[in-house]
């Protein structure tokens, strides 16, 4: 099975009727993914390629039923755009956008965490989530990824680069490598995903028989999936952290990486994951490398 999402899944894109939630909407149409609505209380009435528009998250689910939502809305808007999607009765949120102010992203995970517990953000600043095959929500192109054969063992994918998250995904097609579903959380301070919520879900899913993992300097979420993965974790896993020649103080790329006060170093974080028993490649393509060699031992 694919995690969070499936064929099944219905998205209502708030932000179609611009130019960037329009590309990527049909983009994902074309894909296969059951893009049924947009939202715009400008343009509510109207439609974008047949999708129709509606004036709200609320509205499009009573229409449709929806129950995800992807947010292409301006960083500005983005906290009122999640919580009208939580409120509004989609259970799986995709925010695309980046620059969302840190305090704005603290109070939503918070929100939701408290009010919305059944709601599961993925994002900001993240390419969104895709499972080959069946649906892609957000910017990864599709024809990058091989979709998982019945029979054979398939990888899930887990990571924090969106640049990275591509590489993965075609590193592991040039192997004939079916994906279940690749996951970009983002490099954000406060992810609403974190990779322990996927390899939980990983480990918990029949289809999935190796985790990759691709982390970055910064924060401890790669420590602490270190330590879910040598209590909780059967399947082996492989990974790549970024940023290994970053120096201390210096914000590489993402908002959440950098190395403050010595800790975030990708060292320490590849001395954790190793010692939880994962396979650590020094790029990415050794990390896919040794992903292929755990599925050849399977």
């Amino acid at each position: 099975m694919a995690i969070f999402v499936d064929e099944n899944t219905k998205v209502v894109y708030q932000g179609l009727t611009g130019s960037q939630g329009r590309y990527y909407g049909l983009l994902n149409r074309d894909y296969g993914t059951k893009v049924v609505a947009g939202t715009n209380p400008k343009k509510a009435g109207s439609d974008v390629d047949g999708i129709p528009v509606f004036a709200s998250v609320a509205d499009a689910v009573k229409e449709t039923g929806a129950d995800a939502s992807c947010i292409f809305i301006p960083a500005a808007g983005v906290r009122s755009a999640v919580m009208e999607a939580a409120e509004g009765g989609v259970k799986f949120i995709v925010c695309i956008t980046e620059g969302v102010p840190a305090q704005d992203e603290a109070w939503f995970y918070n929100e939701l965490k408290r009010n919305h517990p059944d709601v599961q953000l993925l994002g900001p600043n993240c390419p969104g989530i895709i499972s080959p095959g069946r649906t892609n929500i957000g910017i990864t192109a599709g024809h990058i990824a091989k979709a998982p054969e019945e029979g054979k063992h398939n990888v899930g994918i887990v990571s924090r680069s969106g640049t990275l998250t591509y590489q993965a995904l075609y590193e592991l097609k040039l192997q004939g490598i079916g994906v279940t579903t690749c996951v970009g959380i983002g490099g954000d301070p406060v992810p609403g995903t974190s990779f322990i919520d996927c390899l939980e879900r990983f480990e918990a899913d029949d289809e999935t028989s190796a985790v990759m993992m691709i982390g970055e300097i910064g924060g401890s979420a790669e420590e602490e999936a270190a330590e879910f993965i040598k209590a909780n974790m059967s399947k082996p896993v492989s990974a790549y952290i970024a940023g290994q020649t970053a120096p201390a103080g210096k914000k590489m790329g993402h908002a959440g990486a950098i190395v403050s006060g010595g800790k975030g170093t990708a060292a320490a974080k590849m001395e954790a994951l190793e010692d939880a028993g994962v396979k650590v490649g020094a790029n990415p393509t050794e990390a896919g490398e040794l992903m292929v060699e755990l599925v050849k031992a399977l």
